[in-house]
């Protein structure tokens, strides 16, 4: 399970930016994860998308309606605990940064787009009327053989 919230000033992106968004910010996250591409995986992922006046937003201590054209989002990328090693938590920071720039048709991230990777323990994440392990989602095929000794490597399983 993994939630993908991008935080953004009204109208930063359109529609359709969005919809592409959904799918490559998703599969940033997805294939560091897993281990490799899998399509079906697309459904333990969530993208939200949160819009903000620009008179509630600020950086440096001044409100984006104050300081125009300053391209400011954002992204906070949560997931359940598993192989989050620094070059894995690397990776993904990297695509999301990457995606975010293809959809907005930018050679590069602007600078203040900030990529927030939070980890949720083990136990302390819920759904369909229960707690939820990334252990129990091991056996389902998505996960390379490979990944799945490293998720159990890191939960010292």
């Amino acid at each position: 399970m993994t939630v993908i919230t991008v935080n953004t000033a009204k109208d930063r992106l359109t529609r359709e930016q969005r919809r592409t968004l959904a799918e490559t910010l998703t599969d940033a996250v997805l294939v560091p994860e897993i281990g490799q591409f899998v399509p079906a995986a697309r459904t333990g992922f969530q993208v939200h998308f949160v819009e903000r006046e620009p008179d509630m937003m600020a950086i440096g201590g001044r409100l984006l309606a104050d300081v125009p054209g300053l391209d400011v989002m954002v992204i906070d990328v949560a997931v359940m605990d598993a192989d989050w090693r620094q070059e894995v938590r690397t990776q993904v920071v990297e695509r999301v940064l990457a995606a975010l720039a293809d959809a907005c048709g930018l050679d590069q991230p602007a600078p203040a787009w900030w990529v927030n990777f939070r980890v949720i323990d083990e136990g302390s994440w819920g759904s369909s009327g229960g707690v939820l392990s990334v252990l129990s989602l091991l056996d389902s095929g998505v996960f390379t053989e490979e990944k799945a000794h490293a998720i159990l490597t890191a939960l010292a399983v």
